[in-house]
């Protein structure tokens, strides 16, 4: 059993309501979950942590809770085109997520020239 809190309701709303402000066409579900991460990349074990996962079309995005108000975020197409803030941990959701949106919107660019 993991010691970190779970996702508040006002972290969901604030995600929430930054992606309707993202995609205000699309009904985006946010599903609660726990995942098991390293929390540094030399560790051995695994630490559960909560997180908030959701999809939009073919990327799924998901942000972890690592301690009280510190984030990791990531999304992804497939197993091995995993993108995220380059390790960084954000002490604010809201920027977790739209560094996140930003990343996520820079790589759509990439992936229609491509």
């Amino acid at each position: 059993m993991s010691s970190i809190t779970d996702i508040t309701d006002t972290e969901q709303w604030t995600v929430a309501t930054t992606l309707k402000e993202r995609w205000p066409n699309l009904d985006i579900e946010l599903q609660l979950a726990d995942v098991e991460i390293r929390m540094y990349p030399g560790d051995r074990e695994l630490t559960e942590c909560p997180a908030l996962f959701w999809q939009v079309d073919e990327a799924s995005f998901v942000i972890i809770k690592v301690a009280e108000r510190v984030y990791r975020c990531q999304f992804y197409y497939r197993g091995y085109q995993q993108y995220g803030s380059g390790g960084r941990d954000f002490d604010d959701i809201a920027e977790c997520l739209v560094t996140m949106l930003q990343v996520h919107a820079d790589r759509e660019t990439v992936r229609k020239e491509e």
